[in-house]
């Protein structure tokens, strides 16, 4: 299975290439599933890859911060009359890339709920789809400050956003003490006045690599 899913998501950068100079873009295809094969592959290098990675920031960019994956956006399910057996990625591949929906007008969208009931349409609780659950959403927002008389006043209400088996999304409260490194968050010694708050994501791949932003406001 992980030879397919690195070979799906490398095909897609050769072939939706093409297919959105000819179609439009973002309207042609699924983008959540452009996300969902991207993240696999570790992004690869292309237009659409790109554009999927940067609606993937774009929900985390204040505000309401959104799930960046919206895994019950893409029809997985999808029932092909093909000769030959495919995996769930395969035919996620050829709904998105080979055989994409007519575009659409565009029209405004209600906004997405924080939290979402939504799963994946099929079972995704396989080893092989561990890369969406890998994905977390850290909403940081911390103070210190040293009162007159000497105290020191901290507040943390940093929040996780994380997926459950079935691709559905929660947030829970955490603490700057579980940020990831890879934050450019920094609380100094002692009780020095700092202030930081941040939307920060990290991920891994299907092959395990790291990956992360951080949105700043």
């Amino acid at each position: 299975m992980k030879h397919v899913i690195h070979s799906v998501a490398t095909a897609t950068a050769l072939t939706i290439s093409g297919l959105m100079a000819s179609s439009g873009p973002a309207q042609a295809y699924q983008v959540d599933c452009a996300i969902l094969l991207c993240l696999a592959g570790g992004w690869p290098a292309s237009a659409p890859c790109a554009h999927a990675r940067a609606v993937f920031i774009r929900r985390i960019t204040p505000w309401p911060i959104e799930p960046p994956l919206q895994i019950w956006r893409c029809p997985m399910g999808v029932s092909f009359n093909d000769p030959s057996p495919m995996s769930p990625m395969e035919r996620l591949y050829d709904t998105t890339f080979r055989d994409p929906p007519e575009p659409q007008e565009s029209t405004s969208k209600p906004l997405v709920r924080v939290q979402a009931d939504e799963q994946a349409d099929i079972d995704i609780s396989g080893d092989a789809f561990d890369f969406v659950r890998s994905i977390r959403v850290y909403h940081i927002q911390y103070r210190q400050h040293e009162n007159r008389d000497g105290d020191c006043n901290r507040s943390d209400s940093t929040r996780l956003g994380s997926y459950g088996v079935q691709g559905d999304y929660r947030w829970t409260r955490s603490t700057v003490g579980q940020v990831p490194a890879a934050s450019g968050l920094s609380i100094p010694n002692g009780c020095g006045s700092y202030f930081y708050r941040s939307v920060f994501v990290d991920w891994r791949d299907h092959a395990g690599n790291y990956g992360s932003e951080e949105v700043r406001y």
